[in-house]
């Protein structure tokens, strides 16, 4: 006796058809009511955008692969809770494009590292991790010391967040979206961090995660 599915299991265009429709569904019900929820949408009360010398950093961060092997996600877990801090949350995460949340972890998580360690500190272990942790199989940053930022498209980066995030930034008292930079800012963003190593712009970045929520 023929099972009822059979013939779309052995037939590959029905096969692929009836999956992604299945697919399809599945992400309206799960996935499209997350655009209309507050606690997804809203930035929390504590958030800041990111300075010029953090977006640097954050650029830095992403081009180094960072992502690969820390992960900036804390699931509500007592496990990781007690570890890295308070779990985190959807409203922490709305300005950032791309999202850096990572999904292994060779390294700990770096959601809450901002504030956890000096800034010397970091500089050393990322210039020779095994300084600071014997254990740790991180490769050494060293060149992070002497490339200099020139600042170029530091305005640009600014600008583009601000259209990014045009729809969910903090709002005016007539509910009017408030662009995270303001044009002095981005005006100014290149003498910000002209001249700045490419590591005091990572240390900042890392000194920034986690702030909103502690």
């Amino acid at each position: 006796m023929k099972n009822s599915h059979e013939k779309v299991e052995k037939h590959v265009g029905w096969f692929f058809l009836v999956t992604v429709l299945a697919i399809s569904i599945g992400g309206l019900v799960e996935i499209t009511p997350l655009f209309f929820q507050k606690e997804t949408t809203v930035p929390v009360d504590n958030l800041k955008p990111y300075t010029a010398l953090q977006m640097e950093g954050r650029d830095i961060y992403i081009r180094e692969g960072c992502s690969n092997c820390h992960s900036q996600m804390i699931r509500p877990f007592r496990a990781e809770t007690e570890r890295y801090g308070h779990y985190s949350v959807a409203g922490e995460h709305v300005w950032e494009h791309p999202f850096l949340w990572g999904s292994k972890r060779t390294g700990p998580d770096l959601a809450r590292v901002g504030g956890r360690y000096s800034d010397d500190w970091h500089i050393a272990h990322l210039t020779d991790p095994r300084s600071v942790v014997p254990e740790s199989n991180m490769p050494a940053y060293r060149w992070l010391n002497e490339n200099v930022l020139d600042g170029e498209l530091t305005g640009k980066k600014l600008e583009t967040f601000n259209w990014l995030t045009r729809n969910r930034s903090h709002k005016d008292e007539q509910g009017n979206s408030i662009p995270l930079y303001t044009q002095a800012e981005i005006d100014g963003a290149k003498d910000a961090v002209k001249g700045k190593t490419e590591m005091e712009a990572l240390v900042a970045y890392l000194q920034s995660l986690g702030h909103a929520l502690k």
